[in-house]
């Protein structure tokens, strides 16, 4: 997809006239005698700097004049030419060229002339300490602004005349560090947080105002004294409500303006990510390409900075073992070059991104297998999974299907991060749904901005508690005639959709008399029900709340740090009369009725065996003929409460595997009498280490080598060159589940 230009000029523009300004402050402290590496160094960086980002925008004109000054200061730092005041000179011609075409970019909306053909001759010339002067014939660069002059409407633009003079102008933006913009933000929470509870003074205000006016009245001067009291109360009451309403009015007007601030497109993670695709494909041996739609529409820049870091693991995933290879590709009846959509649009309250690729699609199979082999189900138990609880192991921690575990995949650390990042950093949703052999799909839901959310409040078993609106479907009154069973089950029927009903108090667990509203079990069900319908993509659930309280902007406080990912609820509010209400998380929700109605009890009761077996001791045998790794990775795991044996080489490595048994085995490959090759090998041929957890940890990084990990039976490959404890602990705990 093409980039807009005009969306990002002015952007643009600013960084590149500060870059200018270095550039010629640079090449005046060089004029003046200094040659100081760190100076040129400097300059060469604000060079490149220009090249990259205009060539981004297609700049062609900016990014050959900048490529060709880059040359220069690169000739200069390596000392293949000496400064001197002709090639001084040139620079700054060079440093004036750009300068004027970033005017001339600004003022035309976008037009942008060639770059000087002879110009950029004379650096290339220069580059190779051919020469430094212009051609004769050469222009001289025309005077430009000395700042953006500010923009006119095209009816009102007239030309400078040739002969015009320099004119210094008054740009029409000013930057602002993003500290400060976020310390306002942060402010303007802070305001809409006080807004609740004036509200809930002017609703006290109110209650006073009705009390003294029902106050009975009587003759006399007591008489006279509360009925004016009582006037005035009331006429207080009044003009408090407009105050507070105005001040509503002002305050919401503000924040909406003070976070448009702080709004970016959605290209800015799409683009790089489109790239990212191809490179991707193209260092496995695969030809693909990622469509991108919607990247104009705008998100909070804290939301777009963590989508990035999710967006990359689901691309990732979709390149490395959803996308096949050509020759897979024209086997299956599939053009040769693989499509990934990367797509975005607004629903409801939030936004809506979504990756779609045309590869295999989930491997229903391999994910049952592996579920198997880490514990997370029982043999033969699969078949009572459906296709969406299949899906849903892929977001387990430690959960991947890779045939091994290298520096690209397979450390099953991706999709649990994507999940963490959506749902808990981010407060939305995350979705998958597959079809074998025609692609997969991921799917965010997400807010707008993370700063002030749209949020309902409601109460059940007496305590508040908040819904994000954008996963708020409907509310609607559902009698006892409107609800049917479904697997023994209430559900309702929304427009030929089943939805299941579930009380929210006993879905948190809370007993009938902590839902206490003073009616017995008859008379609830008798009366019309409130419910809260929820919806994560094809997913809905209805919630039975006792009653509605508010919906309004308000600002969600994090959990502590140690009370993430624990629970039901991903935040904090401040209610207006200053108690606190859980922000229950509509996907976790979903997840607990499921286990609720029976359909994962087999996925929970596997998740509670594994955290039941975490304390275990596992022993380690670490294979390696240097002295000094074998010490470095002893330490390391010891460390982690691993208990560890060592042999000095693979041979000594075999004889220790068969007399004892281990829980895992780390080996080099290099190795005198047995090769690590060797022996993984013949260890998986021992019917003790068939299932064995085996890690090769070698120097060789070669992508044959590590296939021939995989042939040999390894579960996992770590180059030395990238050693890192935390790599080698995630991968360990990853493998023994």
């Amino acid at each position: 997809m093409a980039i807009d230009v005009k969306k990002f000029l002015g952007r643009f523009a600013e960084e590149a006239r500060d870059h200018i300004a270095r550039l010629e402050a640079g090449l005046a402290v060089l004029e003046n005698g200094a040659t100081g590496g760190e100076a040129v160094n400097a300059l060469f960086r604000s060079a490149h700097t220009l090249k990259g980002s205009s060539r981004m925008l297609k700049l062609a004109g900016i990014t050959e004049t900048a490529h060709q000054l880059e040359d220069v200061l690169g000739a200069l730092r390596e000392g293949k030419v000496v400064h001197s005041p002709e090639l001084g000179g040139l620079l700054l011609r060079g440093v004036d060229a750009i300068h004027a075409m970033v005017e001339q970019l600004e003022a035309s909306g976008g037009e942008l002339q060639p770059a000087d053909p002879m110009l950029c001759a004379a650096l290339a010339r220069a580059a190779t300490g051919e020469g430094t002067l212009m051609p004769a014939e050469a222009p001289a660069p025309t005077p430009v602004a000395l700042s953006m002059p500010a923009r006119l409407p095209e009816s009102q633009a007239a030309p400078e005349p040739p002969d015009a003079a320099p004119s210094i102008r008054v740009a029409d933006t000013v930057r602002v560090r993003l500290g400060k913009l976020d310390e306002l933000i942060k402010l303007m929470g802070e305001i809409v947080s006080n807004q609740v509870r004036l509200r809930q003074r002017l609703l006290e205000a109110r209650e006073l105002d009705r009390a003294a006016r029902s106050l009975p009245g009587g003759a006399g001067p007591d008489g006279e004294r509360l009925a004016g009291h009582a006037r005035a109360m009331h006429r207080f009451a009044l003009a408090l409500r407009d105050d507070v309403l105005e001040q509503e009015r002002l305050c919401v007007g503000l924040n909406d303006r003070a976070l448009v601030m702080r709004m970016l497109p959605l290209n800015q993670v799409f683009d790089p990510a489109a790239r990212m695709v191809r490179e991707l494909a193209r260092s496995l041996g695969k030809d693909a390409r990622c469509e991108v739609g919607g990247g104009d529409i705008e998100l909070d820049r804290h939301i777009i900075d963590r989508l990035g870091d999710a967006l990359m693991h689901v691309l990732r995933n979709a390149v490395d073992h959803g996308i096949e290879s050509p020759e897979q590709r024209r086997a299956a009846g599939k053009p040769p070059v693989g499509r990934i959509r990367l797509s975005a649009r607004q629903e409801g309250a939030g936004v809506l991104v979504e990756t779609a690729d045309d590869g295999r699609g989930l491997d229903r199979e391999k994910i049952l297998a592996k579920a198997v082999q880490k514990k997370l189900i029982e043999p033969g138990q699969d078949a009572a999974l459906t296709d969406g609880q299949v899906a849903e192991l892929i977001f387990r921690p430690g959960f991947s299907t890779s045939a091994i575990i290298t520096d690209l995949s397979g450390r099953g650390v991706g999709m649990d991060a994507v999940k963490h990042t959506i749902v808990d950093d981010l407060h939305g949703a995350v979705s998958v749904s597959s079809r074998p052999g025609e692609g997969s799909l991921v799917a965010f839901k997400l807010p707008l901005t993370l700063a002030v959310m749209r949020v309902l409040l409601f109460q059940a078993a007496c305590r508040t508690f908040g819904l994000a609106a954008q996963h708020v479907v409907e509310l609607i009154r559902a009698g006892e005639a409107d609800t049917i069973k479904v697997a023994g089950r209430p559900a309702l029927v929304l427009r030929n959709e089943f939805v299941p009903l579930i009380p929210l108090a006993e879905l948190l667990g809370l007993s009938e008399t902590e839902a206490g509203d003073g009616e017995g079990p008859l008379a609830r069900r008798n009366r019309a029900r409130l419910v809260v319908v929820i919806g994560v993509r094809q997913a809905k659930l209805g919630l039975v709340v006792d009653q509605l309280l508010d919906e309004r902007d308000m600002v969600v406080k994090p959990l502590p740090e140690h009370l993430r990912g624990l629970g039901l609820a991903s935040g904090m509010v401040a209610t207006g009369a200053g108690d606190l209400a859980s922000v229950l998380q509509a996907q976790a929700l979903l997840e607990a009725a499921r286990r609720a109605r029976g359909e994962a009890t087999l996925l929970g009761a596997a998740q509670d065996r594994t955290r039941s077996s975490q304390p275990r001791e596992f022993h380690i045998l670490v294979v390696d003929d240097s002295l000094n790794t074998r010490e470095i990775e002893k330490e390391v795991l010891e460390a982690y409460g691993y208990r560890v044996t060592v042999a000095e080489d693979g041979l000594e490595g075999w004889q220790k595997a068969v007399g004892e048994q281990f829980d895992a085995v780390l080996t080099d490959v290099e190795m005198p009498g047995l090769d690590g090759f060797s022996l993984t090998a013949k260890l998986r041929e021992n019917e003790k280490y068939r299932t064995t957890p085996i890690v090769i940890v070698t120097s060789r990084e070669k992508e044959e080598d590590k296939r021939r990990g995989v042939q040999v039976g390894a579960d996992a490959y770590i180059v030395k060159g990238n050693f890192d404890q935390s790599n080698l602990v995630d991968t360990l705990r990853n493998l023994l589940g």
